[in-house]
């Protein structure tokens, strides 16, 4: 299976170039999902790409960074307050990437399309 990812154009940019090689969310997914299609909000507002998961991780914030933080693309401040009020978080290890030649405009395939606040499920 497969979910749309809302990710913010500094770390799409992160991503493709493989700065960034964990993407971290405060809730993750109930079901069994493999592909990550990303979606770069606003101001792109299009899909981008693809990548597949490695692994997800569950941790402790502190403990999230102390085995992610190098890989990360992110500073230190930026990822506290990304979990500011949580415990615990999760990170998912991005495993092969594929770019899309030319980015995708959602709202050309479907004029109803709302952009995901986290992520959604897709077929």
């Amino acid at each position: 299976m497969k979910v749309l990812m809302s990710i913010k154009p500094p770390f799409v940019q992160k991503i493709f170039s493989g700065q960034k090689r964990w993407e971290y969310r405060r809730v993750i997914f109930k079901r069994p999902v493999h592909t990550v299609v990303v979606y770069a909000s606003t101001p792109s507002r299009r899909i981008v790409g693809e990548f597949m998961i490695d692994a997800i991780i569950t941790d402790t914030v502190d403990e999230l960074w102390h085995r992610t933080g190098p890989e990360s693309g992110m500073s230190y401040d930026e990822f506290l307050a990304y979990f500011h009020g949580l415990e615990r978080g999760y990170a998912i290890r991005i495993g092969p990437l594929t770019r899309y030649p030319t980015a995708v405009d959602p709202w050309v395939a479907d004029i109803r399309f709302r952009p995901p606040q986290s992520f959604r499920y897709v077929e």
